[in-house]
């Protein structure tokens, strides 16, 4: 029987000392201008000393002009020295207890906030289907453009093998850029780009293809992929089994499993977006905690490729059981490592469960339900009390405590204006 302490052989031949990853969880403490700092080095450093075998980072982005938030780390070129310097000391950090650090490596698309970009570049004019402004008209990706991008990834995964990440994981999933050209509903080419699904999958398995010609056949190469995207004439649960046999076949070491997107966020959470709300899932899902085992034990039967699995584990026997039955390969914790940083220690140690901050503080704060009296914006519901695990995480960092008593509301403030400090800096 596999247990959580096991460790892990991937295709490519490297080894993840243990079943536990701490998921990507979106940090927003890079400077302005992209680059890493002392705060990301403390915040990996107290996760590589917590024992989860694997850390994969959050929305490392490929282009500059399409974050997904106000203080994503940028590397869409190759590093110059201080870049690279710091790059070198985060990975340092983040893998000093012996285990894995991925950087996620993504571009927002059309989920690219007005503020940063009115203008984003997407597989088509397809604007995102909230309203309120916060998203504005995409333009089309050439044929020229979209090959640029392809190699910006590549770029970018070879910069972070130099700079001593140990693997990387590409960004497929919660209708980010690969996304988008994977779901028909956002994808409305006419090339080869877009179409069928073997088109509509052509850019990620490019962006594959290039990462792993740039960093070799034995360095770990992930992707994040939507189980689907949960909404009619999307990206469909058949759709995903069959990228997974593709990916497979191009020599993927690992896949995570999600869902969901801005448009549909029930199933999204602290991005990692992988803290999942229990709308719109299977009951025998919910019973054992993890969002998408049922997804994943169909997927494990189409491939042979690891998989891992992330949303809403809190307890060792839900995380075991879905080793045991094959469904899962490697085990993600998100929201209870933005307090718990040691949580994996907690498990491996034989500790039963994790606590669940999100029931304990009531972070489905009243003042939503007076804003949605105003038909607000559906995914604020979806994404209640995010706000409150990204002012953990900014504290862990820059200051290497928590606050459990701080509100939601008073964190919804600080990152808005954090927010805006940033995007004046950048000018």
């Amino acid at each position: 029987m596999t247990d959580l302490a096991q460790p892990l052989t991937l295709p490519c031949g490297a080894v993840l000392p243990n079943r536990i990853a701490k998921a990507a969880m979106t940090e927003g403490m890079a400077t302005p201008d992209g680059r890493a700092t002392a705060a990301l080095e403390r915040l990996y450093g107290l996760w590589s000393d917590g024992g989860a075998g694997l850390l994969i980072g959050g929305n490392m982005v490929i282009d500059k002009d399409h974050l997904e938030r106000p203080g994503n780390v940028v590397v869409d070129r190759p590093p110059d020295a201080d870049a690279m310097e710091r790059l070198t000391r985060w990975a340092a950090a983040a893998t000093r207890g012996g285990n894995h650090f991925w950087p996620q490596l993504s571009h927002s698309g059309r989920q690219t906030q007005a503020n940063v970009n009115p203008h984003p570049k997407a597989p088509s004019a397809v604007k995102l289907g909230l309203p309120g402004g916060q998203f504005g008209e995409p333009v089309p990706l050439t044929l020229e453009e979209i090959a640029d991008l392809v190699q910006r990834f590549a770029v970018a995964a070879d910069a972070c093998r130099r700079a001593g990440f140990t693997g990387v994981q590409i960004h497929a999933a919660h209708g980010y850029l690969v996304s988008q050209f994977l779901s028909p509903r956002s994808n409305l080419r006419t090339d080869a780009y877009g179409g069928s699904l073997e088109n509509r999958a052509r850019f990620l398995l490019e962006v594959v293809a290039a990462v792993r010609a740039a960093v070799g056949p034995a360095y770990p190469v992930s992707v994040k992929l939507n189980s689907a995207d949960f909404q009619k004439g999307g990206f469909e649960f058949d759709d995903s089994l069959q990228v997974a046999r593709w990916l497979e076949a191009a020599s993927v070491d690992l896949i995570e499993i999600s869902g969901g997107t801005y448009e549909q966020p029930k199933l999204l959470g602290i991005e990692g977006m992988e803290e999942s709300e229990a709308q719109n899932v299977a009951p025998s899902t919910i019973a054992r905690e993890a969002y998408f085992v049922d997804f994943a034990l169909a997927m494990q039967a189409a491939v042979t490729v690891p998989l891992m699995v992330t949303g809403g584990f809190r307890t060792r026997a839900a995380m075991e059981a879905a080793l045991a039955s094959g469904a899962a390969d490697v085990i993600g914790l998100g929201r209870p490592m933005c307090l718990v940083t040691d949580a994996p220690k907690h498990l491996l140690a034989g500790e039963d469960a994790l606590p669940r901050y999100e029931d304990e503080r009531g972070l489905v704060p009243g003042w939503l339900g007076f804003l949605k009296r105003f038909q607000m914006v559906k995914a604020i519901d979806g994404f209640a009390g995010i706000y409150w695990f990204y002012q953990q995480l900014w504290l862990l960092g820059h200051e290497g405590r928590t606050d459990p008593a701080l509100t939601t509301f008073r964190a919804f403030r600080i990152l808005e204006a954090r927010n805006k400090a940033i995007l004046k800096a950048r000018g």
